[in-house]
């Protein structure tokens, strides 16, 4: 059985009942502490932000949904980042596919950054975003 723990401040109840977590798991249990992913406050922005430049800007003459604009940011966003998307020949050799950061696994600090990185896009596309 999977367990989560948020920790908070310290001192908190949530580490001790982590720790005891950790202290009664069975021999081979995995733990693993990691930074938290984005919220869900953060993917609402983020996908505003991705539905108004969508509805707002041609890319290479073309409007795309908004699909298409989370990966073209995120992949642009990755490279200003020094993280570049991974560009691999596609499996019927037909072109490329570029495989880049899935928007979930996030974490807070990089979910605020890539919706700042929208908005600065947006920005410089005359993109006039929702309140």
């Amino acid at each position: 059985m999977k367990q989560y723990f948020v920790l908070l401040t310290k001192p908190h109840p949530s580490r001790s009942l982590a720790a005891g977590a950790v202290m009664g798991a069975p021999d081979g249990y995995v733990c693993k502490i990691e930074p938290p992913t984005r919220s869900l406050e953060q993917n609402a922005l983020l996908h505003a932000a991705l539905s108004d430049i969508s509805s707002q800007v041609a890319w290479a003459g073309k409007k795309f949904d908004l699909e298409i604009w989370k990966r073209l940011c995120v992949a642009a966003w990755l490279r200003e980042q020094n993280e570049k998307p991974l560009l691999i020949p596609s499996l019927d050799n037909i072109g490329v596919d570029i495989i880049y950061e899935k928007t979930s696994k996030l974490t807070t600090t990089q979910c605020s950054s890539l919706v700042e990185w929208c908005f600065a896009f947006g920005a410089e596309h005359n993109v006039k975003f929702r309140e």
